[in-house]
């Protein structure tokens, strides 16, 4: 496992994965209220899965909380991406793939077997640093909880 890893975006956004620096409140607010995949999720679910997923924090040059990406991983073998956001307010400056770019080349996620995420709308904005529709769906399976937050 590496050290803390941090960027600055050249417009002064920082990312970073210090998760002493997240802002946990906007970010489970943003998930539970505005989201399409976890709408109502608990905050004591965000705390969980963010203590247990290396997590890259986006911050606004004045240090508020711009946006919020997680991986689950084992570091050595596989990486699902989720809970990828930028709010609203710092949107259209390209920020949303400056943090797949900079997720992507965090040393821990290096020479994995595979990466993975889902989505819904953002085919586009994956594709553009190799993501793929799966090779052999016929291969995955899932168990599905379509309303687990209420």
């Amino acid at each position: 496992m590496s050290a803390f890893f941090t960027e600055t975006h050249p417009a002064g956004y920082v990312l970073s994965t210090d998760p002493a620096r997240l802002d946990v409140a906007a970010i489970h607010r943003w998930l539970s209220e505005d989201s399409y995949w976890a709408r109502h999720i608990p905050l004591a679910t965000v705390e969980r899965a963010i203590a247990n997923s290396l997590n890259f924090g986006l911050y606004a040059p004045d240090g508020r909380q711009a946006g919020f990406c997680r991986v689950v991983t084992d570091r050595a073998t596989f990486a699902w991406l989720c809970d990828v956001f930028v709010l609203p307010e710092f949107r259209g400056h390209g920020l949303s793939k400056w943090l797949v770019k900079q997720m992507l080349a965090h040393p821990d996620l290096q020479n994995l077997r595979r990466h993975l995420l889902a989505t819904f709308d953002a085919h586009t904005l994956y594709q553009r640093f190799g993501y793929e529709p799966l090779d052999r769906p016929d291969r995955w399976l899932e168990i599905k909880h379509p309303n687990p937050y209420g």
